[in-house]
């Protein structure tokens, strides 16, 4: 049977965190630091993470051995680690309590009053990197734990002195519904890891079980059909936002700055709030906003402070992350990686004005790939061209009988190069001046991003 975290988070004091350098781990390893906590924690890889840890004290072994848990009263482990992994098969042969990092998540969010908890299949990082940065420069002090690391505080998480977090909560393997949101903010719903949902109607059931835990609010996206059925029973108060003049909060008046930057005017139950600017592309970022600010007053941040602190957003890593331009070629990076988001993402791109458009992708998870291989054929056909690489299996062994050639045979401007070294010889010997290169993909595909600069370089 296993123990309730909650109630051994207050009996013990020293705990180990085995890939401590994940974007999701260290932000929570940072929290229990502030709360007094000992921490240790090891890593295969070195990294901004592992150097900001080691800076505040925690020590941080790279490589993984059963030695490492030594004096550890509970070892958190990430969904990535397996059963065989040297330090958990050690702890739970010594039985020390381990709990998988969305156990521990779950608990971190009932240690404060105010949760904000951003699900939703797209955006998640972004909102949550919007509501923290308005939280931020309204002085309200947050704590934060967000999926990419938000430039304003360099970090992928924050540790302030408020009762309020603001967290991402992710659908994968029901694990946001670990968590214990007091506002719950929804941006969509959609079809994905369909290998564990199976089909539309189980994922609509998690998010409205996620929207049923909001203890005080839940601000959901009322131009979206599926999110507007995981919420139709909530009781708790109800805040809509979208494109829509029937939503709470919506937006008028939209214009385009060099094509791709929106300004538009907020509305909130029918009133005039004023204006925004945005400093991030797309259009599918004005929807972003809207649930960023709905989110904030209802904090009590006033609309100046949230339209000031939108202005200055640029953006989350790894969402439409310009990297810099080499020899005419610009680079950018993007975390795309289900077709809704590459529909977006490349819809927004092909707008830019580029001469042509490079889309490299890196397709993750074999099960992703093969149940919505038509989809990700018709939205990569987008750009002018796509240079894709094999399939990052991650977590999964391929038994779905699925190749990148299966993609590349249902397009005309695909080429599978296999690796990153043959994704950038094949940029340097055709991308050219004027064109853009987007890295595309939730796995590392950012690293061919680096090795083709370095080459231009």
């Amino acid at each position: 049977m296993e123990k309730n975290i909650d109630n051994l988070l207050k009996e013990v004091k020293r705990i180990h965190f085995i890939g401590i350098g994940g974007s999701g781990m260290c932000p929570l390893a940072e929290i229990l630091y502030r709360f007094g906590y000992e921490l240790s924690g090891s890593d295969n890889n070195p990294g901004d993470n592992i150097d900001k840890l080691r800076s505040m004290g925690i020590p941080v072994v790279i490589g993984q051995k059963p030695e490492n848990i030594e004096g550890a009263q509970m070892v958190i482990y990430t969904a990535a680690i397996l059963p065989d992994n040297p330090e958990l098969v050690a702890a739970k042969g010594s039985d020390i309590p381990t709990f998988e990092r969305a156990k521990l998540f779950g608990a971190i969010t009932r240690m404060y009053p105010d949760c904000i908890g951003v699900c939703g299949t797209h955006g998640k990082t972004t909102v949550t990197s919007m509501i923290t940065q308005i939280m931020v420069e309204a002085g309200r002090d947050p704590s934060a734990v967000i999926g990419g690391k938000l430039p304003v505080i360099d970090s992928h998480g924050l540790v302030g002195q408020s009762e309020t977090l603001v967290c991402e909560a992710c659908e994968f393997n029901d694990h946001f519904l670990d968590l214990s949101p007091d506002v719950a903010v929804i941006l969509n719903v959609d079809e994905d890891h369909l290998e564990y949902f199976k089909n539309l109607g189980n994922i609509i059931k998690s998010f409205n079980t996620f929207a049923t835990m909001a203890t005080k609010a839940v601000i959901y996206n009322g131009d979206d059909e599926n999110t507007l059925a995981a919420v139709c029973d909530v009781k708790t108060k109800k805040i809509s936002f979208g494109r829509g003049a029937e939503n709470d909060y919506s937006c008028r008046d939209v214009e385009w700055v060099n094509g791709s930057y929106a300004c538009f005017t907020v509305t909130a139950y029918g009133e005039t709030l004023g204006t925004v600017e945005l400093s991030v592309p797309g259009e599918h970022n004005i929807i972003d906003a809207l649930a960023a600010i709905a989110a904030a007053m209802n904090e009590g941040v006033p609309f100046e402070q949230c339209s000031a602190a939108l202005k200055h957003f640029g953006g989350a890593s790894r969402r439409f992350e310009k990297l810099g331009v080499f020899k005419g070629v610009t680079v950018v990076d993007d975390y795309a990686h289900h077709p809704k988001e590459l529909e977006v993402t490349l819809g927004c791109a092909m707008k830019l004005g580029y001469k042509r458009v490079f889309a490299v992708f890196q397709p993750f998870t074999f099960s992703r790939t093969k149940m919505l291989l038509d989809d990700f054929a018709r939205v990569l056909s987008v750009p002018d061209v796509c240079v894709l690489t094999e399939i990052m299996g991650s977590r999964e062994v391929n038994t779905f009988g699925i190749s990148t050639d299966d993609l590349v045979g249902k397009m005309n401007n695909a080429v599978n190069c296999h690796t990153f070294e043959g994704v950038v010889n094949y940029l340097v010997e055709n991308a050219g001046e004027g064109d853009l290169v987007i890295t595309l993909g939730c796995g590392d595909i950012y690293k061919a991003a680096k090795m083709y600069i370095e080459r231009l370089k």
